[in-house]
């Protein structure tokens, strides 16, 4: 035990591993096998089991239990009477093999009131809404909320309404590309002839769209809460039009995001290689296009988020 951590006289700690400046406030109990961190905050009536693990920097609001198989990791925030479970089919007198583990990922927050069920992972820097109860697995950054919680949005993801005036673009202007914020990423206005007979969109290889296209794919009927992306390629490049109907879809370099809304066929986004792209908040009649630059390769794929941040430190700076 740590002599710089702070005990309220009426909190009641029996762990022997709590970090340096933590604080425990009143009627706060720990039990002795739990681990806590530094620089903690564990506020009134909090309860702490013994296979539970906080982190550094966390702060744990009045009102909160961690059971047994709940995880905690650095700089998370937990808000007033979150709740966790960790039994999916709880009994009196029973108790599984093994708990079922959630963890909740570095830089997270659980808002107040919140529920989250047994064996959950919770992503890096998500955003976990007041009173959501959280069925599934919440991806880095989400921002999730309601009962099922759902992913209405991209914590720190600048917002550009693309569509907003792709709509608007008459059949005489010429196709336009618009840098935006997330290397390497681009916005396509895409060449447009209309008339009576009705409507014509363009897409030339390697002058409109920045590769010639290998492969090509449709996604649609998806249910408006269900997410797609949530991946970077190491190689391939990747080129996105709604062709109907109007989608979100966010691109993150490792250090800039921005979330993009695409609602019209003379719209396109163009996604280079090490880009970690998500597509969610279809509309129901949404048709996604992509083209991309190479065949499907299995190992192309960069599916864990962390995994994506350290290969993007590492690649070459140019474009």
């Amino acid at each position: 035990m740590n002599d710089s951590v702070y005990f309220h006289p009426q909190a009641l700690c029996e762990s022997l591993s709590v970090g340096a400046r933590t604080r425990i406030w009143a009627f706060a109990h720990i039990l002795p096998e739990a681990r806590i961190g530094a620089d903690c905050n564990i506020c009134d009536h909090v309860f702490v089991e013994n296979q539970v693990t906080v982190g550094d920097r966390v702060t744990i609001k009045c009102g909160v239990q961690l059971w047994d198989g709940i995880s905690v990791e650095d700089d998370v925030f937990i808000g007033p009477n979150a709740t966790f479970a960790n039994d999916n089919f709880p009994r009196s007198r029973q108790r599984p093999d093994q708990y079922a583990r959630t963890v909740i990922q570095k830089g997270a927050s659980i808002g107040a009131n919140a529920t989250i069920l047994p064996g959950i992972i919770v992503g890096p820097k998500a955003m976990v809404g007041a009173g959501a109860v959280v069925v599934r697995d919440v991806p880095a950054r989400a921002i999730v909320v309601g009962n099922p919680a759902r992913i209405v949005g991209y914590a720190e993801a600048a917002f550009q309404v693309g569509g907003g005036t792709a709509t608007q673009i008459s059949s005489q202007q010429e196709p336009s590309v618009r840098a935006t914020g997330v290397r390497g990423v681009t916005l396509h206005k895409l060449k447009n002839v209309a008339d009576m007979r009705g409507s014509l969109t363009v897409m030339e290889m390697e002058d409109g769209i920045p590769f010639t296209a290998r492969r090509s794919f449709l996604v649609y009927d998806v249910p408006s809460e269900e997410i797609r992306g949530e991946h970077a390629h190491r190689r391939c490049a990747q080129f996105l039009v709604a062709v109907k109907g109007r989608l979100h879809a966010v691109a993150d370099d490792g250090a800039r995001r921005e979330e993009f809304v695409l609602d019209s066929p003379t719209l396109g986004l163009y996604l280079p290689p090490m880009t970690w792209g998500v597509q969610y908040r279809y509309s129901p009649d949404a048709v996604l296009l992509v083209l991309a630059s190479e065949h499907y390769e299995p190992h192309d794929y960069i599916r864990d988020y962390d995994e994506f941040l350290q290969a993007a430190v590492t690649r070459p700076t140019s474009p």
